[in-house]
């Protein structure tokens, strides 16, 4: 199938200047590098860009500066999910969305719903929204999981069309593409299995790593859909290591020192994540000499 959101979506850091504020011009400088160098869609307000630790005013911000500098019309994708399913619809109700291809919707978290609740939740959701709705599953994060036959069952509702898995199993990878509708778009969320989850029927990925090396990895992902899984298979074995290292102190800590090393964007986090240690940094940087990434 081929649809708008096939690929590569970067999902984009929030660059932070000395005083903690939003560095729209490294954000400018991070949509650019990524535009030009293969990224097929941006990614707004995803877990890589601090969502927890943004304002809601922050959120829009990010979304309207993200389209307004849109010059290439890259499709994008905007997060809005909470564990309060009235606000997550409240916010749909009251956001613009304008120029949005689709909502990326996380799993609620912390409250650890049952699988029906996470039905009800995603349902209600997808009513309310003027948008399609990607599901968003990260059971490292939130805990809870969207099980498959609670993805088999929401795939059903004629507003949600895709499904970003972050569950790290090749076997949840396999049922998906073996019991979902043909026409469900099917995203990785892990960046280390994407040749792999492309060769079982995923269309694509929301990636972090895209961040620092979109070319490398716009490559690899187009090769992959384009059956060419040696080159795709070369390029992914390349970022294995690599890839590790940048969640040793957190996501998005790694890939935002990797775009400090680059020169696109300070590596500064919000609290309670710290900026990357002098140790993780050197290491960042052994491994992109050692790849040719440097």
């Amino acid at each position: 199938m081929e649809h708008r959101l096939r690929g590569v979506g970067v999902a984009l850091i929030t660059p932070f200047d000395e005083n903690n504020n939003i560095d729209f011009a490294g954000l400018l400088k991070l949509m650019e590098f990524n535009a030009e160098n293969g990224t097929d869609y941006f990614v707004v307000n995803g877990t890589t860009g601090e969502s927890a630790t943004t304002t809601n005013e922050e959120k829009i911000a990010l979304l309207d500066f993200v389209r307004k500098n849109n010059r290439w019309n890259l499709p994008i994708v905007y997060g809005v999910g909470s564990n309060n399913t009235a606000d997550v619809i409240h916010k749909l109700k009251t956001t613009d969305l304008t120029g949005v291809e689709a909502v990326l919707s996380v799993c609620p978290y912390y409250n650890k719903p049952s699988q029906a609740g996470i039905t009800a939740h995603f349902q209600a959701i997808a009513d309310a929204s003027p948008l399609p709705v990607i599901l968003y599953n990260v059971p490292g994060r939130t805990v809870a999981t969207i099980q498959v036959p609670t993805a088999v069952e929401l795939a059903k509702h004629p507003n949600i069309i895709g499904l970003k898995d972050a569950s790290c199993s090749m076997e949840i990878a396999l049922e998906l593409t073996k019991k979902m509708p043909e026409n469900f778009i099917l995203l990785s969320g892990d960046d280390n299995l994407v040749t792999p989850q492309i060769s079982l029927g995923f269309q694509g990925v929301i990636s972090v790593i895209a961040n620092g090396f979109p070319k490398e990895f716009a490559e690899m992902t187009h090769a992959a859909l384009n059956g060419d899984f040696k080159t795709a298979s070369k390029i992914q074995n390349r970022f294995h290591d690599f890839d590790t290292l940048l969640y040793v102190e957190s996501n998005p800590v790694g890939i935002k020192m990797v775009c400090e090393i680059r020169g696109i964007c300070d590596g500064r986090v919000r609290l309670p994540l710290v900026k990357a240690t002098d140790g993780l940094r050197q290491q960042l940087i052994d491994s992109m000499k050692k790849e040719d990434f440097l």
